[in-house]
């Protein structure tokens, strides 16, 4: 059976309510959905917009404010350069990819930390580098490449696009 996306209701009084247990929720319990891989929308109870990225920025913001920052200052202006940037729309799938790879070697590194048979710590964090900085390579060559198609090069043509 095909599971459904469990939705939130935004009422304009800024209360979340979760219709499958048919209550409302925090903030806070939404971010419990995010961490327990909850398939989940927030959507204006009024209108039906979609505000699911509005609600996870928030959920971001206040994290940030409380404890030690992920986002330096200078990670978000960078962000905030992309906007508007020919290669705004590279940079969200960059990211997302970015963060998998980084999440893939985060799980690798630990199974690895749990079966030290003989190794070193040492030998074994310069094999993983090695590995991680191959697929990070490799998945940088695709974005460029990717980019390359649909960048305009001088002289007018786009990259990789063959006309007529």
């Amino acid at each position: 059976m095909a599971q459904t996306k469990r939705t939130i209701k935004k009422y304009p009084n800024r209360r979340l309510y979760d219709t499958e247990i048919s209550s409302y929720i925090t903030l806070e319990e939404v971010r419990q959905l995010v961490l327990d891989n909850e398939d989940f929308e927030v959507r204006d109870a009024k209108s039906g917009d979609d505000l699911t990225r509005s609600v996870l920025l928030q959920i971001i913001s206040e994290h940030e404010d409380n404890g030690q920052p992920m986002l330096s200052p200078q990670l978000l202006s960078q962000i905030i350069r992309f906007y508007g940037d020919s290669l705004q729309g590279f940079m969200g799938p960059y990211l997302e990819r970015s963060l998998q790879v980084f999440l893939d070697q985060q799980t690798q590194f630990r199974s690895q930390l749990n079966s030290l048979m003989g190794q070193t710590p040492w030998t074994m964090l310069n094999d993983l580098t090695e590995r991680n900085m191959d697929a990070w390579k490799a998945m940088q060559r695709g974005l460029i490449d990717t980019a390359a198609q649909v960048i305009p090069t001088p002289g007018g043509s786009r990259g990789g696009k063959k006309s007529g």
